[in-house]
């Protein structure tokens, strides 16, 4: 686990106490976790606050929900996944078209999704974009994406490391490259989505700076429900089904790229590409 800072959000430092203890063996695997009730008081947390980092680990593949028995503690994460290397905003956007809003532009430490996906060091820097996809009956989509660490991208990606750098800041704020942002900036950033003219995800950055670079991506598919933080950005009440795609895209064996997708119910369809 990376130490604490001012680049970790509360629900993301909850995660990383549940899942230390994960490790540790304070909850071994094929146990059943405490009740809500027990685990907040545990804690010292509210349980509105542990029930979205619950989510989070179960989206993660740390737990599993199974009615009547409660959350129990994953031996081996679940993969199930889909495959097909586009920005999301092109893909859900083919009828009818998706414009990317910024909500964050800023750098976070290493989580332990970050650190498993993107092989993240303890006190590492790794740009963070938090975007919305917006269609003409409102916000549709909830995008997060991790760079990996400055370091790794100058290595493995010049041109997508350039292309990050060169990449305008949110309207109304400044986002720094390789700092953390104040907690002020992040908060205010949260708050007010800009609508600044010709955003694209992080992804897009990627894809558009590959030209002849190759790029392999493995993605999966989980069932969850919004959670409060996230549904209130998509103005969607907290147990909304939804459908949540993570991915992470490599230039070669490094990971460069690793994203949460959230698309609730009502989102637009996305395509899934199979071959045998």
């Amino acid at each position: 686990m990376a130490g604490g800072g001012q680049g970790r959000r509360p629900v993301v430092a909850l995660y990383e106490r549940i899942a230390d203890a994960l490790r540790d063996g304070t909850y071994p695997p094929g146990s059943t976790l405490p009740s809500e009730p027990r685990l907040a008081g545990e804690l010292g947390v509210s349980r509105p606050a542990l029930r979205e980092a619950l989510l989070l680990l179960q989206e993660d593949g740390l737990v599993t929900v199974r009615r009547g028995v409660g959350r129990t503690v994953n031996a081996h994460p679940p993969r199930r996944g889909f495959e097909r290397l586009r920005p999301l905003e092109d893909l859900l956007g083919a009828s009818a078209p998706l414009r990317v809003r910024d909500v964050l532009r800023t750098s976070e430490e290493p989580t332990d999704f970050t650190t498993q996906h993107l092989l993240a060091p303890a006190g590492a820097e790794l740009p963070f974009w938090e975007s919305v996809l917006v269609g003409e009956a409102g916000t549709a989509v909830l995008s997060q994406e991790w760079a990996a660490a400055w370091p790794v991208l100058d290595r493995a990606h010049p041109a997508f490391a350039d292309a990050l750098r060169a990449s305008p800041p949110p309207a109304g704020g400044e986002a720094p490259t390789g700092q953390a942002a104040p907690p002020a900036h992040r908060e205010a950033s949260s708050a007010r989505p800009s609508a600044r003219p010709g955003a694209v995800s992080m992804l897009a950055v990627l894809t558009s700076a590959s030209r002849g670079v190759p790029l392999a991506a493995h993605s999966s598919v989980t069932a969850t429900l919004l959670g409060r933080r996230r549904g209130g950005q998509l103005g969607r009440p907290a147990d909304t089904p939804a459908v949540l795609v993570t991915q992470v895209v490599r230039v070669g064996d490094t990971p460069v790229l690793a994203a949460k997708h959230m698309l609730p119910t009502g989102a637009p369809a996305l395509p899934v590409v199979q071959s045998g």
